[in-house]
């Protein structure tokens, strides 16, 4: 079995790039309607940005939860690639968590799970 996360977007070609950056994954080439998005250390699923004709419709029903040890030198560094705040850094039961928006408005969190998480060093 293998996991592959597929995001649907309006234009795959230019989200690719944002969540290359965003995820430190490489790009493979734009292949109507795919674009895919591979770890280059192997330990994280491939991210398929998949076009589609179709708007976004309300609340992502699943998304991205990026933990990091600093949320928000994080939340610097994508807005600056072009991520949107959503909601603001705040406590979520323990988390620090921020809402932010890919630039074709797909939610993610970006968050420091209590008292960090010794995973996040080992990366």
């Amino acid at each position: 079995m293998r996991l592959v996360m597929v995001l649907d977007c309006a234009d795959a070609d230019t989200l690719a790039d944002f969540w290359a950056t965003a995820l430190g994954y490489r790009r493979g080439p734009f292949e109507r309607p795919y674009v895919r998005l591979t770890d280059p250390g192997g330990r994280w699923p491939d991210l398929l940005v998949q076009q589609v004709p179709e708007p976004k419709g309300g609340k992502n029903r699943m998304h991205l939860d990026v933990h990091v040890l600093d949320v928000a030198a994080e939340v610097e560094r994508l807005t600056a690639a072009g991520a949107t705040v959503v909601d603001p850094a705040h406590d979520d039961e323990g988390f620090l968590t921020a809402v932010l928006a890919d630039p074709q408005g797909n939610e993610f969190c970006v968050l420091r799970p209590p008292d960090g998480d010794a995973r996040l060093t080992e990366i």
